[in-house]
């Protein structure tokens, strides 16, 4: 049997990649309004852990308005925040 066909077949991982805790809208709504939440207050509020990158996806419903500073956020994320009144900001980290 060829030397190819007897060593271990291995796949391909990007050690490069960088990990996002998603957080959902409807885990921010339990935010008061008007607040800025960014990874510091996420991480106080026990939802992430300390220095995690955060990707906010639009899983459930908003009503309150409030500032969001964060790393990712996907585009209906962004949409129903701002439709309810509130602001989006990227942070600075993200800007390869």
């Amino acid at each position: 049997m060829p030397l190819y066909r007897r060593l271990p077949k291995r796949g391909f991982t990007n050690i490069f990649a960088k990990e996002y805790t998603i957080i959902s809208l409807s885990q921010l709504d339990k935010f008061a309004a008007g607040t800025v939440i960014t990874s510091i207050v996420l991480a106080e509020a026990g939802l992430i852990s300390k220095g995690a990158a955060v990707k906010i996806l639009a899983n459930g419903e908003i009503k309150k308005a409030f500032s969001v500073q964060v790393e990712k956020i996907s585009a209906q994320a962004k949409a129903q925040i701002e439709a309810a009144g509130g602001k989006v900001v990227l942070s600075e980290d993200s800007k390869e």
